[in-house]
């Protein structure tokens, strides 16, 4: 009776399993994983959650909104008896957005609630973790207790990833779609099994792509507690950008006392333009203030506008070395997408302000930007128009050199511009002759030009000594072949000038003194010229038939033009120079223009030049020793020579001899450059050019004026598997406009959010471990001749490179060399140690003027960007 009832229990409940797999499964599991019935955290009886007991008065059931669908791998139970499902073994749940899988699943169809959590496998390891799903939103826990009907959950062990920061949760419920209450929180940015680091939180509340609020808080780095602790931590978990705070630095200064610096607030005003206000304080009374503006329109445009402004107090007031000094800079870059208007443009590239900002500043990062004595800057429209050979171009251009705080504006450039047209073609376009061939430009060019320093910049006087006049140029020009192998090329040039006021010079009897007066009035002159130049280009070739140069190749390109232009002295006016009347002298009413005045003296020259190429041809053998396709190395990229002959010049008809050759060595690293120029005539005993040539005044054919040579050379460890060199990914990743150096950004400026922990992992080996390394030099030697000094007036070694020591350690320097004043030239130590989700940084100018350190270390992440520290000491410079 026994095994009989046995055999009757087991056959009905074999109806309810259903099993995918070959695999035995037990009838009864042990799984170690169930949660105790006690837990720490007890839910309350009205929690929806708990089970409620039989009630003996049957209710109507509440359907759910949806079906539940359901999968698993080994084992799907139906317990009819308490109406519950067990799924194992790769089970699975959908149900409306809810995605569940897991190792273990067990829905109650009584209380609408569904546990999961991992199994056991063979080898004694917890796997199959719940991963749960609603919408974009993705988590993984040990375990999970869900209703369908609330939405309410409570888990285990959480672990989520919101905006680039991993949320680690010991016990978290789930109070809707939106909101979770979490305790024993851990934040962190680190993918790793056992994080950096981490933010410890005992309590937080957690609202869906909005917010984390959170009482106190402590920093918690390698399972060490460390003694930053905060009252309560808010940090925002929206998507995309979001306006907020953003933190200052603080640091001391030698000059301006202690600073906070770059604190401020960003300004999210639409999708397509940002606003960042920046400001520093020092305690001596020191200010600064700076804007940062980023815009972009899809397939429109895009650009950024900075402004800064910075008013530093040196010393303190009644001290013997206390100054004052305003500075600014503005920079405005606007780019056009050229797909938005194929017939138009519109583009930006400004860099002004005072010539002692990048001296003076307190707040500029880029180290290296005093270096560069130029300020410029261009703003400009070009319009084409269509079914026409004409366009138009708009421009407004400045110029600043910071030593002399002079500053060259056009406020504005017009320039209408009128495409080759050949009004002597053939029918259906056809060029066959000269005659045909003849082709004629024009171009209108007006200017406004301004002449001022930094006291009058952006001010009233600045304009008063302002010049305009338009330029008119048109070409006319044809080419010919003669002799089969030369091509003639005759030219014809007229040029016209418009100016709106000129000069006046007069004896004045009362002053006794010539008088120069700008008198307000149309004025133009008119030139025009001529030249024909005659070319042709041949090749020799050199064959060989043994060894491995299998040819080489001789390309010359001679060329002789001649040019003539009338003397237009005629436009130059008469003025007495002194009391007596008859002490006559000359001048150009045009002299001050802004295109130039009238040539004087007859120039009717020849001018010849002569370039060369040469080139070999290397046979390569492959590992069979059979020949394939040649290679083509370059042995002179160029040899060229010029010169002219003035045949209307009283003396002196020969100009210099112009020499430059270059070339590429050593598989195209050493780029070799010589120039040098030799004048045929003599000195004299004071030095000064005398109507003799050289070589008839005991000397050598040419004198030697000047001469000039440079090097280039760059080195790096050979290319890794993804086929490209350390050098190539350094000059990709390190653009700097400095001279060899690295562009230093504030610290508010951190890596993209998203990307901080995105980087490649890299892995070092102890056996056959490389090191990659990129090493450039630079090389410059100037000669100077052309008064007898025969002296070195330059002779400089610059070199830069970059060691990565370690995968996560990195070294990297600039400096020169002046062999001729003997002295290094700026210099620049570089440490860099990628701490996986932390990088340190570390930027020492040891020595010289410029003399500061920078040191950072961070969180790589832009969500937790202001967790960091840095400390910077700028440059000891007196304020003037």
């Amino acid at each position: 009776m026994i095994l009989a009832f046995c055999f009757i229990n087991l056959t009905i409940y074999s109806q309810e399993i259903k099993q995918s797999s070959s695999e035995e499964i037990p009838v009864k599991v042990k799984d170690t994983t169930i949660i105790p019935l006690k837990d720490s955290l007890n839910l309350k009886l009205s929690d929806s959650l708990l089970i409620k007991p039989k009630d003996t008065i049957k209710k109507p059931v509440e359907l759910l909104e949806g079906i539940i669908e359901h999968s698993a791998d080994s084992l799907i139970r139906q317990d009819i008896i308490n109406n519950k499902i067990i799924l194992y073994n790769n089970a699975h749940i959908h149900y409306k957005d809810i995605d569940l899988t897991a190792g273990y699943i067990e829905i109650d169809n009584n209380t609408n609630s569904v546990i999961a959590k991992g199994i056991i496998d063979s080898v004694g390891t917890y796997s199959q973790l719940p991963v749960f799903k609603q919408g974009n939103q993705e988590s993984v826990q040990d375990t999970i207790q869900f209703n369908f009907k609330s939405e309410k959950a409570k888990i285990w062990n959480l672990k989520t990833e919101q905006q680039g920061i991993i949320i680690l949760g010991e016990v978290s419920k789930k109070h809707n779609d939106s909101i979770i209450f979490i305790e024993n929180i851990r934040l962190t940015t680190s993918d790793k099994e056992k994080p950096d680091y981490y933010i410890k939180i005992p309590k937080a509340k957690f609202i869906k792509d909005k917010k984390l609020v959170a009482g106190s808080s402590q920093l918690v780095i390698a399972d060490v507690p460390t003694p930053i602790v905060l009252p309560f931590a808010y940090i925002p978990l929206t998507k995309g950008r979001t306006s907020g705070f953003l933190m200052p630095t603080w640091g001391e200064n030698n000059r301006q006392g202690y600073f906070l610096q770059n604190g401020g607030y960003y300004f999210v005003l639409n999708d397509n333009f940002d606003l960042a206000v920046l400001g520093d304080i020092y305690t001596n009374g020191s200010w600064g203030l700076r804007t940062e503006s980023g815009y972009a329109k899809r397939y429109k445009f895009s650009g950024n506008f900075n402004f800064r402004y910075e008013n530093l107090i040196n010393s303190l007031k009644g001290f013997d070395d206390y100054s004052k000094a305003t500075n600014y800079n503005i920079r405005w870059s606007h780019s056009q997408d050229a797909k938005a208007s194929p017939n138009s443009r519109f583009s930006a590239s400004v860099n002004l302000g005072s010539s002692q900002y990048y001296k003076q500043s307190n707040n500029e990062y880029n180290t290296n930007a005093f270096l560069n004595n130029n300020l410029s800057s261009s703003i400009s429209y070009y319009k084409n128009f269509v079914g026409t050979p004409f366009n138009v171009s708009l421009s407004m251009t400045h110029s600043q050199n910071t030593n002399t705080e002079e500053i060259n504006m056009t406020l504005p450039s017009l320039q209408l511009n009128m495409d080759r047209i050949y009004p002597f073609t053939g029918k259906n376009g056809v060029k066959k002759n000269a005659i045909q061939k003849t082709g004629l430009t024009y171009t209108m060019k007006g200017d406004n030009r301004i002449v001022t320093n930094d006291e009058f910049f952006f001010k009233k006087e600045m304009f008063d000594e302002a010049k305009s006049g338009i330029q008119h140029n048109a070409t006319m020009n044809t080419n010919m072949k003669a002799l089969k192998y030369f091509t003639i090329s005759p030219s014809l040039n007229y040029k016209e000038v418009w100016y709106f006021d000129r000069l006046s010079k007069k004896f004045d009897d009362i002053q006794n003194a010539v008088v120069t007066d700008t008198i307000s009035s149309f004025s133009t002159f008119r030139e025009y010229s001529t030249a024909v130049s005659l070319g042709t280009t041949f090749y020799g070739m050199f064959k060989f038939k043994k060894g491995n140069i299998e040819a080489i190749r001789h390309v010359v390109r001679p060329s002789v033009s001649y040019s003539y232009r009338p003397d237009f002295s005629s436009y130059n006016e008469e003025f007495q120079q002194s009391d007596d009347p008859n002490d006559i002298g000359e001048y150009s009413p045009f002299a001050n223009g802004i295109f130039g005045k009238p040539g004087t003296g007859l120039s009717n020259s020849l001018n010849f030049t002569l370039n060369n190429n040469l080139e070999a041809k290397l046979r390569k053998k492959d590992s069979t020793d059979t020949e394939t396709e040649a290679k083509k190395i370059i042995l002179l990229n160029n040899l060229n020579f010029s010169s002219s002959y003035n045949m209307a010049a009283d003396s002196l008809k020969w100009s210099p001899v112009g020499v430059n050759a270059g070339t590429k060595l050593f598989n195209n690293k050493l780029n070799l450059n010589v120039r040098a120029t030799l004048d045929p005539y003599a000195l004299d005993v004071n030095g000064k050019k005398i109507n003799t040539f050289n070589i008839n005044n005991g000397g050598s054919l040419f004198r030697l004026t000047n001469a000039g040579l440079t090097m280039n050379y760059s080195l790096a460890s050979k290319k890794d598997g993804k086929g490209k060199s350390k050098e190539e990914q350094n000059e990709e990743d390190n653009n700097s406009d400095g001279v060899f150096g690295e562009n230093l950004t504030a610290t508010n400026q951190q890596t993209p959010a998203g990307t901080g922990n995105k980087s490649e992992t890299k892995e070092s080996k102890l056996f056959e471990s490389k090191i990659p390394w990129t090493l450039k030099l630079a090389y410059a030697l100037n000669y100077a001749n052309s008064n007898r000094q025969k002296e070195i007036s330059s002779h400089s070694l610059m070199f830069s490179g970059d060691i990565e020591l370690t995968p996560k350690w990195g070294v990297g320097f600039s400096s020169g060399y002046d062999m001729k004043n003997q002295g290094f030239s700026y210099t620049q130590l570089r440490f860099s140690r990628d701490l996986d989700s932390w990088k340190l940084n570390f930027n020492w100018v040891p020595f010289g003027d410029r003399q500061t350190y920078y040191f950072f270390i961070g969180v790589k992440s832009s969500m937790l960007s202001d967790l960091k520290y840095d400390k910077r000491q700028v440059p000891d410079k007196q304020l003037f």
